[in-house]
């Protein structure tokens, strides 16, 4: 496979090349469409593609950088984002199958800040149904799939903007995430990404849990991306203001490079067992466990965090999603309802008969979650875990598991964090035996954005672990392009 140096630059080389007259906006944009002409007929990142008008935002962004007036950090630098997201006059059908698809009428705050930033936005990246799997499967788009092992998950809801990421096509992506869906597709794709503090990005849909946030292929991309999107908007009444340079818990100021990070004399917490949902491969355990044992060895004094959820907490976050989504699910038109995943139709199905009380109870359950989860974690300065038990499972199956119905098994170390609004970074940690990405979550306490990414950073360049590979386009085992 032939490399194309531009569409692999970080934004910071690609924003010091234009500044230098190295190259432009269309060159990088022209690199990375030759990446996405290569590589989607293989992964299906994009479910929409508008190459005319991402020519026009990087010509005006090439003409901005001759004259000297760039935007900001971001001019010309190439980002998707995750089709939930609205984008005017762009489809914006969440994952499923319409009779009508319909079509944004507006550009939600994060859609806006990165086009007052001059970024060029060069596609819309695909999700599963309502973004309630695992995986790249849709019905909808049929399935995304790994650049690095197309026979593999990307993981989801935010599938196809961990396949772009992956891929190349520029160096950020946005995602959002109610239970892991960053951080899930950055375990099984090498990535970094943030799922920030609950508020910190605005959205013009807030819910209990949901952020977005960047996946990236460095720390340092999911910074320059969060310094955009972070700005305040009124549209999201849950939102948090600007990340500040000094952290609200009087931490230290910790710039996303990670230079000024220092673990010396921090409290780490080491926390392998969720205490709910399933088994912790020991692949994965003793990746993690190596990935503290650096921490340890730089300073920091590392102890282990028991587990401090259960199966009945876990059992009762899933159901409270099924009556969600049931009750979507019921809203459409029967010709519409069909066309849904059966996967998702069956899952749905569970939260159909569920009454007031019994829902109320889960609702308790949330906040017994929350309180669990910031009482366990409060005494640590970072929490370091798996972000999911396991490594990437075959892209077909929806779930980790391939019989449905089940609860959400996987989700024990990445939800807790959605419902205590707490930052959550993930990393690259290192690889299983065949080679599969295993992913480090670093967490922190709540507003400690700063914080988390520093670290992340460190751990990257401390580390220096080799980054996947992507395989070959169009090396895609027979089975599956069958």
């Amino acid at each position: 496979m032939s490399t194309h140096a531009l569409a692999d630059h970080s934004a910071a080389e690609m924003t010091a090349g234009f500044a230098a007259g190295d190259f432009d906006p269309l060159e990088v944009l022209a690199s990375v469409q030759e990446r996405m002409d290569e590589c989607e007929p293989v992964i299906n990142a994009l479910c929409h593609r508008d190459d005319a008008r991402s020519q026009a935002a990087a010509a005006a962004s090439a003409q901005r950088w001759h004259d000297g007036q760039a935007l900001g950090p971001l001019d010309g630098v190439p980002v998707t984002i995750k089709e939930n997201i609205a984008r005017a006059g762009v489809p914006m059908p969440s994952g499923h199958a319409w009779v009508e698809v319909p079509v944004a009428d507006h550009d939600a705050p994060i859609t806006q800040r990165l086009e007052e930033a001059g970024a060029v936005i060069v596609g819309s990246t695909t999700m599963p149904d309502w973004g309630m799997l695992s995986s790249g499967v849709s019905s909808l788009h049929g399935i995304t799939r790994s650049p690095l092992n197309p026979a593999l998950t990307t993981g989801g809801s935010s599938a196809g903007a961990g396949a772009a990421a992956a891929a190349g096509y520029g160096p950020i992506h946005i995602g959002s995430d109610i239970g892991g869906s960053i951080r899930l597709p950055c375990t099984w794709l090498g990535l970094a990404g943030l799922k920030p503090s609950f508020g910190r990005v605005p959205l013009d849909a807030p819910y209990l849990g949901r952020c977005a946030g960047p996946l990236a292929r460095t720390m340092a991309d999911v910074r320059f991306a969060m310094d955009v999107i972070s700005a305040p908007d009124d549209r999201d009444y849950t939102r948090l203001p600007r990340i500040a340079r000094d952290e609200a818990d009087g931490s230290p100021t910790v710039p996303a490079g990670g230079s000024a990070f220092d673990p010396r004399g921090m409290r780490i917490g080491l926390h392998l067992d969720a205490g709910c949902g399933e088994t912790v491969d020991p692949e994965t355990a003793s990746v993690i466990a190596e990935a503290a044992d650096r921490f340890a060895a730089a300073g920091a004094e590392v102890a282990r965090l028991g587990p401090f959820l259960d199966d009945e907490l876990l059992r009762d976050m899933d159901l409270f999603w099924r009556v969600r989504s049931w009750s979507d699910l019921r809203a459409l038109p029967v010709e519409e309802q069909a066309l849904i995943l059966p996967y998702i139709q069956q899952w749905a199905q569970g939260g159909a008969d569920v009454s007031g009380v019994r829902l109320m109870e889960c609702y308790h359950s949330i906040q017994e979650i929350r309180r669990r989860t910031v009482a366990a974690t409060a005494g640590f300065d970072l929490v370091l875990s798996p972000v999911a038990p396991e490594a990437a499972f075959p892209a077909e199956q929806p779930m980790p598991y391939p019989v449905p119905g089940r609860p959400m098994g996987h989700i024990g170390f990445t939800m807790p964090y959605n419902m205590s609004e707490q930052p959550a970074a993930t990393v690259l940690a290192g690889y299983t035996s065949d080679e599969r990405t295993i992913g480090l979550q670093i967490s922190g306490r709540r507003f400690a954005d700063e914080r988390v990414m520093a670290a992340g950073a460190w751990f990257e360049r401390t580390a220096a672990l080799a980054k996947p590979v992507r395989a070959v386009p169009g090396s895609v085992p027979e089975a599956l392009s069958a």
